[in-house]
């Protein structure tokens, strides 16, 4: 996810680590743990791709030169095949996933965020599916228990009711032929 979300924020500028950084801290905190012992080696290794290459030095603060990094053609390519992906992986990250994806969102055509959307939804329902079908198996015992799996349930119906809400916005936004709008009370 870090991958998908470097590649995501440096297709819009170039960026050094330190401010890539910042970046991720500010808009994917809620979905991915972000330190420099992850951002500096995930640099090279995208580097060595040839996903990112260094397109600029500037003075850093410690006197060291800090390096600029703007994405490649196959950078590009690496971040749309990463966001059209579905990965099998558990509950949590897949949800992370998805949430990091819609940050970028307007980066993909209309029939890319249907089938992302469309695909969220369809998993949302299989897990409410699964929970509903394990509360035979497991007894719970105490009033914790059961709070814990209401509201394991309420989350999960307010993001199918989200995703529902999202994909009658892309519906209608491709029928009129015009980007959809968020309020920002939305976002």
């Amino acid at each position: 996810m870090l991958e998908l979300s470097a590649l995501g924020l440096l297709q819009w500028q170039p960026l050094h680590g330190y401010r890539l950084k910042q970046l991720l801290e500010l808009f994917m905190s809620s979905y991915i743990s972000v330190n420099y012992g992850a951002i500096y080696p995930l640099l090279k290794r995208l580097e060595e791709r040839g996903a990112i290459a260094v397109i600029a030095e500037e003075a850093g603060d410690a006197g060291c030169p800090r390096k600029i990094y703007g994405i490649t053609p196959s950078g590009r390519d690496r971040w749309r095949q990463k966001m059209l992906e579905h990965p099998q992986e558990s509950w949590v990250n897949s949800g992370s996933r998805f949430q990091i994806k819609f940050f970028f969102f307007g980066d993909l055509e209309p029939p890319e965020r249907l089938k992302l959307l469309e695909h969220r939804l369809r998993v949302c329902y299989i897990r409410q599916d699964y929970i509903e079908s394990l509360k035979n198996e497991y007894q719970l015992t105490n009033d914790h228990q059961f709070a814990s799996r209401d509201r394991c349930k309420s989350v999960l119906a307010l993001e199918i009711e989200w995703l529902t809400e999202q994909l009658a916005k892309e519906k209608s936004a491709i029928a009129d032929g015009t980007p959809p709008t968020f309020s920002e009370s939305t976002l």
